[in-house]
């Protein structure tokens, strides 16, 4: 009897660690950063501030992300003018 308990306890402790990593692992990949709420407070536009409210913050992030990526792709074409396609002209004549 003594030997069961003595090989079964540590296969439950080592069921339950494994269990635990999983549910961690879950856990973590669902979390905000704090420096990302940090950021989101600062500078976020009243429909983002609506989404905090309305959808939490998961989905205010969501929109905050995206309006930055728009920011970060769009900032290198704001200076010039966009290519025109290969073979048309713009001058009449």
């Amino acid at each position: 009897m003594t030997a069961w308990i003595a090989i079964l306890i540590p296969l439950l402790i080592m069921v339950f660690a494994l269990g635990m990593e999983r549910l961690e692992t879950r856990l973590r990949a669902g979390t905000v950063r704090e420096d990302e709420v940090e950021d989101f407070l600062e500078r976020a536009r009243p429909d983002e501030v609506k989404a905090l409210f309305r959808q939490g913050i998961g989905g205010a992030l969501t929109m905050f992300r995206l309006r930055n990526l728009g920011k970060r792709n769009g900032g290198a074409r704001r200076g010039g003018r966009p290519s025109e396609p290969a073979g048309r002209s713009t001058t009449s004549g």
